[in-house]
């Protein structure tokens, strides 16, 4: 049976096999996981995108579009695709896969999907586990693509070194609504789909509202089904970011915090939870303050 060593080796040579398979044991706690991420390097160079916006945004397009890009330069690239957990059936569809159909059988890109596992904004401590194995096969690029569900999609800012918000045309009506917190995470944002009808005013007037804040963020227009705009948006992602010792403490102060409340939530199990909720309900003198002591005991 293979050590943890002969496996981290295998990853950093680009074994995509090897690879896939420490990412089973790190996202289901298996042996030699544990020994595996204390044996990675944590100060890591490679570039890690954020590609995060609403439902409907076409961010799984934009992001095969991007790895098109950098593929065709011959760059190596990595997607970690987000999808949402059910919170009934505990089960995902990971189904966003279909558009980067293309990519399937590139030599140059490695894809893997991960479920949210009841992360609100799908930045869960497996998917921050999972980028840092990536970093280990020494990709050129990482890219991230999260679920969009609000003022969680901040959570991206603790993981990603630049943050791509995707927003679309219809989204003009909401742009007043955008969370001060989103605006200071996005590196940028992309109005997709600018073919489509109001797609220009609704540029136009994001661009007024980011330029009135303390840092100036791009607004960029694509369409990504065509590979329009696509050049501009990647030269920008090509460009290093300028950033201090405080936004590089903030990326790991983020981290840590999400491994230690993993840590210490790993013992409960959202299923039994579940379970005995069901039963706890038929009580007539159930409390739910109560109840959680005694799940805890």
């Amino acid at each position: 049976m293979n050590t943890h060593l002969s496996i981290l080796s295998e990853v950093k040579e680009g074994n995509f096999k090897v690879l896939a398979r420490a990412l089973t044991l790190v996202e289901n706690d298996l042996p030699p996981a544990d020994l595996i991420l204390r044996d990675l390097h944590s100060i890591n160079n490679t570039l890690v995108i954020g590609i995060t916006g609403p439902p409907g945004a076409g961010k799984s397009t934009l992001v095969n579009s991007i790895t098109q890009f950098f593929s065709n330069q011959g760059k190596r690239i990595a997607i970690l695709a987000i999808d949402p957990t059910s919170p009934f059936n505990f089960g995902s569809l990971l189904g966003d896969r279909i558009r980067m159909a293309s990519q399937f059988n590139n030599p140059n890109v490695f894809i893997r999907s991960l479920a949210t596992r009841g992360a609100l904004g799908g930045i869960s401590a497996k998917t921050i586990e999972m980028v840092d194995v990536l970093k280990a096969a020494n990709f050129d690029l990482i890219i991230v693509e999260t679920v969009g569900v609000g003022q969680s999609e901040v959570e991206i800012a603790g993981l990603a070194d630049k943050t791509i918000v995707v927003l679309v045309p219809e989204s003009g009506d909401e742009i007043q609504n955008i969370k001060s917190g989103l605006m200071e995470i996005a590196g940028c944002f992309v109005v997709n789909k600018a073919d489509r009808e109001g797609a220009d005013l609704f540029a136009n007037n994001l661009k007024k509202m980011v330029h009135q804040g303390v840092k100036e963020i791009p607004v960029f227009k694509t369409v990504a089904d065509n590979n329009i705009g696509i050049t501009e948006l990647c030269q920008w992602i090509a460009v290093p970011n300028v950033y201090g010792n405080t936004r590089k403490e903030f990326l790991y102060t983020e981290k840590a915090w999400r491994i230690i409340q993993h840590q210490k939530m790993v013992g409960v199990d959202k299923k039994r939870l579940r379970e005995e909720i069901q039963a706890a309900l038929l009580k007539d003198d159930f409390n739910i303050y109560r109840f959680a002591d005694e799940f805890l005991k």
